[in-house]
């Protein structure tokens, strides 16, 4: 881009190169439209979003790597290293956020108009390798003896990672050996899952159509379902009612079907069978005495 500037540039007729330059001749500056705030200690850069945020105006997800034209400006000194802020317009609204630098953390702060995603944890947790500090740094410059322990130190702690080490990349190298085959079971998996997502989506809809409702659904529990099955049935009967209705089913069976069913199915011992009947026997033939 530089040097598709620094030539075919265009010389007047009047041009005094005593003037200082070209820019200086025709009075604009070398930035173009990017130093139109100059006066104001502000120039306009393409700014690439450091890490994931929420913006404040329209609470839409902004990735890590989105790029924007921010203005830029200094706002203090960290010892002698200068502190910028960036301040640009949300894509997706009216919003702006800004930006500045820490020098100090060797990171970036939010000002105003945008919250972090935290996505961050501590790099010691999951046997990252973490860089010493500036007094471990002293002391391992200074101290032989705790540079000695700290070697050692180190090299216990490799020789204890290296199998788990060795194991990921022999797992890794079978899985990936024929990473064309690997590539279409992954495919066929992610498509798999698209499509019950998608039957899923339609059955939400009907489902919210049929019932002229707008509102989200969860996803479907081993509760609810229990739930919703239960109260679809009829409600369920007392334990003397279901006996009433076993001793009933029993006594309408000839003997020969009564022995030959199970226990299971019927609740009652084959032994109490033939207590049922004459029980119910002597109750009915009572009743036939009363009536007459």
């Amino acid at each position: 881009m530089g040097e598709r500037k620094g030539t075919n540039k265009y010389y007047p007729p009047d041009y005094n190169p005593n003037a200082g330059g070209l820019n200086k001749f025709v009075g604009t500056h070398a930035l173009r439209e990017r130093a139109r705030k100059i006066h104001l200690g502000i120039i306009i850069i393409r700014f690439e979003m450091p890490y994931n945020i929420w913006c404040d105006g329209c609470g839409n997800h902004i990735g890590m790597g989105v790029r924007y034209n921010a203005e830029k400006k200094k706002v203090g000194m960290y010892y002698s290293t200068p502190v910028y802020q960036f301040r640009m317009k949300c894509h997706l609204c009216d919003n702006h956020f800004e930006i500045k630098t820490d020098p100090g953390n060797l990171d970036y702060l939010i000002v105003s108009g945008a919250r972090r995603q935290e996505n961050r944890w501590d790099p010691t947790e999951n046997e990252q390798i973490v860089p010493e500090d500036k007094a471990t740094q002293r002391r391992l410059f200074d101290d032989a003896m705790f540079k000695l322990e700290h070697g050692r130190g180190d090299e216990s702690g490799a020789r204890k990672t290296t199998p788990a080490l060795e194991k990921l990349k022999t797992s890794n190298e079978s899985k990936w050996k024929d990473d064309f085959a690997t590539n279409c079971a992954l495919r066929a998996q992610f498509r798999a899952k698209k499509k019950d997502l998608k039957a899923k989506e339609s059955n939400d809809k009907a489902l919210l159509k049929k019932s002229s409702l707008s509102i989200a659904l969860l996803p479907e529990n081993s509760d609810d379902i229990k739930m919703a099955s239960l109260l679809a049935l009829r409600p369920n009967k007392s334990a003397s009612e279901k006996q009433k209705d076993v001793r009933h089913k029993a006594l309408r069976l000839p003997s020969v079907a009564i022995k030959k069913l199970s226990q299971k199915s019927l609740g009652i011992t084959t032994s109490a069978v033939p207590n049922l009947v004459s029980a119910d026997y002597n109750t009915s033939s009572d009743d036939n005495e009363d009536n007459s």
